[in-house]
């Protein structure tokens, strides 16, 4: 974390790729470079992405720890921050602040399968993870990324998946709307794990998206036979100053910013899906 939790950096914005309609992932990198040098994060962590003028906003961290130079963020231009971010050009300047944030157990997955399990654009926040996993595939056993779309046209990192398969990676995709052209499976994302040959015993499941998705994507696993402290959430609702001082995060009595993102499920199994926590 910054010395000064409060404090943003300036970062130069790199690339704007888009992903999906409404969708892009913003490509940025610190100006200075003893603040590059000395960012270091973990999968499913996030950063304050901040418009001068405008405000700021809580964004996962979609890129790997040591991939490549900068941080990839991918971003829905769903609100006032976002909306503005969307008519940025490379060559402006923004600020960060972070990282931020609890991480996936990528350390304690080693010699276990894993299933990871997104929904829309939770697979941002679980990209580092498949990328972190499969930097060191031979650490670990079966791998599978569970993905659902709302259609084919939502689906991120489309032109990354050959790639993870070819590393050793298992993926099964749906999406609840079918085109065309779409030839693979039509349903709820959580459903797939009926397709998995798992050893629960040995499984650790992975799972961002909404809440309604994550809440069915625990239970399939639990009634698999995976053990309920084997299953970690990650929950983004409400962040807003990433230091616990705000308190719009507070579920329960967790502060999502601070304590999480990512949860053991079981830490959060009485709060997960009610509102008024």
């Amino acid at each position: 974390m910054t010395s000064d939790p409060y404090c943003p950096h300036p970062a130069v914005l790199r690339s704007v790729e888009p992903e999906t309609p409404g969708v892009a992932t913003f490509g940025m990198e610190f100006q200075e470079p003893a603040r590059a040098a000395a960012f270091h994060h973990r999968p499913g962590q996030f950063n304050m992405v901040y418009l001068p003028g405008v405000g700021e906003v809580a964004i996962s961290i979609a890129s790997a720890p040591g991939e490549g130079v900068g941080l990839r963020h991918t971003i829905r231009f769903v609100g006032r921050v976002t909306n503005a971010l969307q008519s940025l050009r490379p060559g402006a300047v923004l600020g960060l602040r972070g990282p931020y944030g609890s991480a996936w157990p990528v350390e304690e997955a080693r010699g276990r399968d894993v299933v990871l399990v997104a929904g829309g654009l939770g697979l941002a926040p679980l990209r580092p993870a498949v990328k972190a996993l499969l930097a060191e595939r031979a650490q670990y056993g079966r791998l599978w990324l569970l993905y659902g779309a709302r259609q084919p046209s939502d689906r991120l990192y489309v032109a990354e998946y050959a790639d993870w398969e070819r590393a050793g990676l298992e993926l099964l995709v749906t999406v609840d709307r079918a085109d065309a052209s779409w030839r693979g499976a039509v349903g709820i994302v959580p459903l797939l794990f009926r397709k998995l040959a798992l050893d629960p015993s040995r499984t650790l499941v992975l799972t961002c998206g909404p809440e309604v998705m994550m809440r069915a994507t625990v239970h399939e696993a639990i009634d698999r036979g995976v053990a309920a402290s084997d299953v970690y959430v990650s929950l983004e609702r409400n962040m807003q100053c990433a230091v616990g001082l705000c308190g719009h995060c507070q579920l329960g009595p967790e502060f999502l910013c601070m304590n999480g993102p990512v949860f053991p499920y079981e830490r959060v199994a009485r709060f997960l899906g009610k509102e008024h926590f």
